[in-house]
This record gives structure tokens, sequence and C-alpha cells, in this order.
């Protein structure tokens, strides 16, 4: 593996027991209110009863496993073995542990490492694509995943906001995808609550929306929509504020800005 995808891998094996045990994802919380997928997902993507999916870089399956509840049979797919492990562990507390499956891969592997399987659904969640250096090899991954018809939920922080420090102030970071010049984090703090990190390098690359799509219908797929959000989950800045219903924008009587955006893609029959 590219020695910058070891020291990212590290990193997040170090955040899963962080993550697990935090306010942030509320573990206990989400077992026992036992949500579904968002509306918005819902609206998106339809009733998955009887269908496949898989959710790539699902860390440790908390969003894969909605799905399930919503009765999909899904794969979560993570490089993490820690992650992948905490997932297994969530599915038998959960009781979705028949209509889930986890396997440890890096998502360039996904392919040969679920044995050329194709599903109904490719599933992104948020915070994926940022942690992968080239996003043209990342669409050819989800063109051999899909079945015929089968089709692309991607909803990720907008490459925009990935311009910016983190106190959102200044641009220096690229908009398109520099493979070879990544960003560079030494932190010890993470996106959730908890204690501190014991690895703290990170490597971190943005895609443009236009890569993005370009990665997309360059493998055959067919763009279906792509819907850019004034919206986001996690306090991508620190003047974000939240809403009623729980979503990070912009204060009132700011410019709006692009903080989340939304795929939908198909392969064709």
């Amino acid at each position: 593996m590219d020695a910058r995808l070891e020291a990212n891998l590290e990193n997040w094996n170090d955040r899963v027991r962080i993550h697990a045990e935090s306010r942030f994802y509320n573990v206990e919380g989400w077992l026992l209110k036992a949500p579904g997928p968002p509306t918005w997902e819902i609206e998106a993507l339809g009733d998955l009863e009887g269908k496949t999916l898989v959710h790539l870089q699902c860390h440790f399956g908390m969003d894969t496993l909605q799905w399930a509840r919503a009765g999909a049979t899904v794969t979560g797919l993570d490089f993490s073995l820690a992650a992948i492990d905490e997932a297994k562990a969530l599915a038998e507390r959960a009781g979705q542990s028949e209509r889930a499956s986890f396997v440890c891969a890096n998502v360039y592997d996904a392919p040969r490492a679920l044995s050329g399987e194709r599903f109904d659904v490719v599933y992104i969640s948020l915070g994926a694509l940022c942690w992968l250096p080239d996003v043209s090899k990342w669409g050819a991954v989800v063109a051999d995943l899909l079945a015929p018809g089968g089709r692309l939920y991607l909803h990720d922080g907008h490459p925009f906001t990935s311009c910016f420090d983190d106190d959102g102030e200044q641009v220096i970071y690229s908009y398109f995808e520099e493979p070879d010049n990544p960003s560079v984090s030494d932190s010890a703090s993470t996106y959730t609550d908890g204690e501190e990190l014991s690895v703290t390098i990170t490597y971190e690359w943005n895609h443009s929306i236009g890569e993005i799509v370009a990665a997309l219908i360059g493998r055959g797929l067919v763009l279906d929509s792509l819907t850019e959000h004034d919206w986001t989950l996690f306090q991508r800045f620190p003047w974000l504020v939240e809403t009623t219903s729980g979503l990070l924008v912009v204060p009132e009587g700011r410019p709006r800005i692009p903080l989340s955006f939304t795929v939908l893609a198909h392969s064709p029959d």
C-alpha cells in the first residue's frame, strides 16, 4: 500500500474505539432508536427491500446498518480491520448480522476483495473521497461493482470547503486533484469528542466536482443528478450553526456556500 495510505490506516485504526465511544456517534442511543436511513437518502434511492448494497469506506458500519434495517442486504468495506471488527460486533448488537457482512480491504481493491460480486447500489457517505489520491481509479471501482442498471449514491463534503483552513477563513489548499501533493495534517484530535489520538499524521486529497463526475461518466456511468447542498452533518468550520433538524449551515446573514453535495448515477442495463 502507498505509504501515505498506510499512515492514514494507522490513524483510522486509532480512531475506531474513540469514535465508537463518542457522544458524536452515540452508539447506545442509536441502538435504542434503531433508525433507518435519513429521509433524503430514502427519497433518492427509494425502497431497497431485497436489494443488494455495498458501502465503500464504511468505517464501523452505522450508515451501512441503517440500510440493512430498511430491508437491503448490505456489505460494508473498509481498510481498517479495527473498524470492520467493530462493525461486525455492532451488527450483532443491532440484530442485523443476517443482512449485513463486512470486509476489510482498500477501496481500490474492492472488486477483487468482493470476488467480482456486483450490487444494486454502491453507497458512499460523508467523508470518503478526501482519503483517496486518485478519483479516476475510484470511478473504475464503482463501475466494476455496479450490476447492470445498478445505482450509485454519493453524498460527500463539498470540495470547495476543503480549500479552506480549519477556521474557514483562508484558502490554503488546491480545489483540483493533486495526487503527489496532498494536504498533510498533524493533529491529535478527530471530528468527534473523546481522547486524543496517538497516531496523528494524515494525508488528504481534494477532488473537484468536475473530476468526480468525469471519473464516473468516463467509466460508462450515466449521471442522473448532481445536487450541491448548503448544509452538512459535521462541524466543518467553527462558525457553522446547527438547525433544529440537526443540519449544520452558514449563519443567517452570511453568504451561503456549498457544504456538501450528492451525486446519483447508474450503470446502463
